[in-house]
């Protein structure tokens, strides 16, 4: 399936995209790594986004916080 830069996809359309799971979505969304709109209880992305997403230069931002909230959740069990 190709991105293309001007369409709008919605959070179910995104996760097929970037072969990720809802909650990934969900989390790049709340974390500011994916800039998306809301439209009712809904959200929208412009494939320009996801392309942005995928580019190598945003992938050192986006291990660090995946790193960062598993070292979180990991955090509360070890204690």
């Amino acid at each position: 399936m190709e991105i293309k830069e001007n369409e709008v996809y919605t959070h179910e359309e995104t996760q097929v995209l970037l072969k990720v799971s809802s909650s990934t979505v969900t989390r790049m969304i709340k974390k500011g790594l994916i800039r998306s709109a809301k439209v009712g209880k809904q959200y929208r992305i412009m494939g320009k986004e996801l392309l942005r997403v995928l580019s190598p230069g945003l992938e050192d931002k986006v291990g660090k916080a995946y790193n960062k909230a598993r070292h979180w959740a990991h955090k509360d069990v070890d204690d």
